[in-house]
């Protein structure tokens, strides 16, 4: 069984990570994701193994799930039991997944994780990402139509899962304002934490679930998906830092630069459209996508899967992925940065003519 090596941190390896944290803090703030689908690539592209990087990420998650959680309840919007239920089938998804994860390290290594968490992320990050980029499409043009924005209706499904009655199975969900049968939540609480526990992003499956299988509007199901992400984060803590896979010190370096950016990309969400928000996301989505593309064959190649790579091209492709990602990065902090300067400037226009015009009057 090949041991765990964590990275050296150094002190630019450190500032790197508080960085990373911040962008991946500004974008978590501006589309209301929790940012992994940033973080960990890019402590991948750092040096640290797939197992480390979503361990680690999930770690320093559910301290800020928790504190979202409790910030929002406050506004009524977290169904908590529906979280804590979801959040407890989670936990099962997380503890299969984690042990997918640790055959793969004991049986191919490193570099087995490493291979294993880039696909998962291609393939999550193609479907999520193309559903994304056709609602942005979908937006938009209601918006150049002047209809504004659609409220997301209740969907067929959803009416039926409502309509199901198991005695025995049933709990009130004061976000769906229906009785739902725990049979329908297992597999939705199952498959959020086994997806969290491949790349430490849950919220993929929770989210889009809550809103079309159980009827949950869409601001509660974000809401609620944090109490789902602090008890899945909780666990996968444990899970994972039993098996020696979780680096505090990446945790904890994302975590400050996370916790500054996520406050610059929450007040950005107030100077632009919601369709705006859902491009940015699609844009960050597919790029980190087609950057994991240039890591894989030299994953293949080291695992004896494919003809042998010369080091030297191994290392091109490596760089060049990194690139792709560093793209990724630049493209997100630019999309909120912007947004939030142009905003602010023309607030701040705004409160200049109305102070003339009282002046005037």
């Amino acid at each position: 069984m090949e041991l765990i090596n964590f990275i050296e941190i150094t002190p630019v390896t450190a500032i790197l990570l508080i960085l990373v944290g911040f962008v991946g803090g500004m974008v978590s703030g501006f589309i209301g994701s929790g940012g992994a689908f940033v973080l960990t690539p890019a402590m991948m592209a750092l040096g640290a193994p797939g197992i480390v990087a979503v361990a680690s990420n999930i770690c320093h998650k559910f301290p800020k799930a928790l504190v979202g959680a409790v910030k929002r309840n406050k506004y009524g919007q977290v169904d908590v039991k529906l979280g804590l239920v979801l959040g407890l089938f989670a936990e099962g998804g997380v503890l299969f997944g984690k042990h997918v994860m640790t055959d793969i390290k004991n049986t191919f290594g490193a570099v087995g994780t490493d291979l294993y968490v880039s696909a998962m992320f291609i393939v999550t990050l193609a479907v999520v990402g193309g559903f994304v980029f056709k609602d942005y499409r979908k937006l938009k043009a209601l918006d150049d139509a002047g209809q504004g924005e659609e409220a997301t209706p209740i969907t067929k499904v959803a009416r039926w899962v409502q309509s199901v009655n198991i005695p025995g199975t049933m709990i009130y969900s004061k976000a769906a304002q229906a009785e739902l049968s725990i049979l329908f939540l297992v597999p939705i609480g199952f498959a959020t934490g086994f997806l969290a526990s491949a790349i430490a992003v849950g919220g993929f499956i929770g989210v889009p679930a809550m809103i079309y299988l159980l009827g949950v509007p869409a601001i509660m199901a974000t809401a609620t998906e944090l109490v789902i992400a602090f008890v899945m984060g909780l666990g996968g803590t444990i899970f994972y830092g039993l098996e020696g896979a979780v680096d505090i010190r990446l945790a904890m370096l994302i975590l400050l630069g996370s916790l500054f950016g996520i406050q610059v990309g929450a007040i950005g969400t107030t100077y632009v459209k919601d369709y705006q928000v859902k491009f940015t996301m699609a844009v960050i989505m597919l790029t980190v996508l087609f950057s994991r593309f240039f890591y894989i064959p030299g994953y293949l190649s080291h695992l004896g899967l494919m003809e042998p790579l010369a080091p030297s091209m191994t290392q091109i492709l490596k760089w060049i992925g990194d690139g792709v990602l560093a793209v990724a990065l630049i493209v997100g902090a630019y999309t909120v940065l912007s947004a939030l300067f142009k905003g602010m400037k023309a607030h701040k226009e705004k409160q200049t003519v109305l102070g003339r015009t009282e002046v005037a009057d």
